[in-house]
């Protein structure tokens, strides 16, 4: 008899450890904001905004494998070439690691660089950490999905 009720209050405590606390769920909503907050910025070329959402150590890595920091990437966003028409994300995906969060999904990209168009699904992985009352995105990765 002692068994089935040791057991049942392990069984208790386990489910219990695995739900979320509200404010994990509430850390997952604001990073899916952030996230297409940073595609809104993408679309209008705003460095500035996405200076705010990045670390000074941000690195990022493109599908075709190109890797930049901080200073690159935002340079590129202001490239007047660079003419992105839409950017969006779905599929969207976070975790949530005391104060480390990835968060996964698929992206759509559409525009033109160079007066040629281009248009991009792929999946993409985005590594943020909570510092200083905000979180910052560290590392960002794409790769493209197949046709």
């Amino acid at each position: 008899m002692i068994k089935p009720a040791i057991f049942c209050v392990l069984l208790s405590a386990c489910a219990a450890a695995q739900s979320r606390p509200p404010e994990a769920a509430a850390q997952e909503e604001r990073l899916v904001v952030l996230e297409r907050l940073w595609n809104d910025a993408q679309v209008h070329r705003d460095a500035h905004a996405l200076q705010a959402l990045i670390a000074d150590r941000f690195v990022n890595t493109e599908y075709d494998g190109e890797v930049s920091e901080r200073d690159k990437f935002l340079a590129d966003i202001k490239d007047p070439e660079f003419k992105p028409s839409v950017m969006n994300i779905r599929d969207v995906k976070v975790n949530v690691f005391r104060d480390t969060a990835v968060v996964t999904g698929i992206y759509h990209a559409k525009g033109t660089y160079a007066s040629k168009p281009y248009e991009h699904t792929g999946r993409f992985t985005d590594t943020w950490i909570f510092e200083d009352g905000k979180w910052l995105c560290v590392a960002s990765h794409t790769s493209l999905l197949k046709k």
